[in-house]
């Protein structure tokens, strides 16, 4: 099963040449904002559960994004 990862969070300008990558994806960056929230609440059990909550949710906003 593939990942839709939303392509590149923060892809390079058309016609820039010297850009060999895109970076991270959009998944990753909505993961990453996601995993701030949950921290912010404090003190929040195992990292492994934070991190896979993070793209859980990840997941569901790349999934709205199709919905509309």
């Amino acid at each position: 099963m593939s990942i839709k990862d939303g392509g590149p969070a923060f892809p390079a300008p058309y016609g820039v040449g010297h850009v060999t990558t895109q970076g991270m994806t959009l998944r990753d960056h909505f993961a990453g904002l996601a995993m701030q929230g949950l921290l912010a609440e404090g003190p929040c059990g195992a990292m492994k559960n934070v991190a896979a909550d993070a793209y859980n949710m990840a997941d569901a906003m790349l999934k709205a994004r199709e919905e509309e």
